[in-house]
């Protein structure tokens, strides 16, 4: 039988807050990371905290954002080892045609559920500033800082990413 600790200890112990944990879940589950799998990319996120800390190295100076980064990278991982391509095939597959499924989208689960499929066809890279911009809200700086890549790296792989999602959802653009 596990030992069971007092709320308040393990939440000291836990290298994350509760809304970092948050944002590590739906970083990995934007990522494309199935949800009965989003626990296991949370503790190893955990687990590298606790592997830097056992190291003797600085914390980081924003564990939120590295939390995110490094969440996105075991999505980009999850994806390579999973082989990708033949599980968007199947998943396509069973769905209706694109334009269909946008036009007929009124409520936001359906939309959600649009994006997400698209997010699974961009390139890992560009998907990984999409997710770290847009839903880890990171800066372009500090998504260029945690990958360690140019900030116009950063730039081109989001306006990319951005046309791709567009061309997908077939949605206008705005100024």
């Amino acid at each position: 039988m596990p030992i069971r600790r007092p709320r308040d200890a393990q939440a000291a112990s836990d290298p994350l807050s509760a809304a970092q944990a948050d944002r590590v879940r739906a970083v990995l589950a934007l990522g494309g990371v199935p949800q009965d799998d989003l626990q296991d990319g949370l503790q190893q996120v955990r687990l590298r905290l606790l592997e830097r800390r056992a190291r003797g190295e600085e914390p980081p100076r924003d564990v939120g954002a590295w939390a995110a980064v490094v969440a996105s990278n075991l999505a980009v991982d999850w994806h390579r080892t999973r082989h990708r391509q033949e599980r968007v095939r199947e998943r396509l597959a069973l769905l209706d045609p694109p334009e269909s499924r946008v036009e007929d989208a009124t409520d936001a689960g359906v939309r959600a559920l649009a994006v997400a499929e698209t997010l699974d066809v961009l390139p890992d890279a560009q998907r990984q500033v999409l997710v770290l911009r847009y839903y880890a809200d990171l800066s372009v700086p500090q998504i260029a800082e945690q990958l360690d890549i140019p900030l116009g790296t950063v730039k081109s792989r989001l306006y990319a990413a951005a046309r791709l999602l567009r061309e997908r959802l077939n949605v206008e653009e705005t100024v």
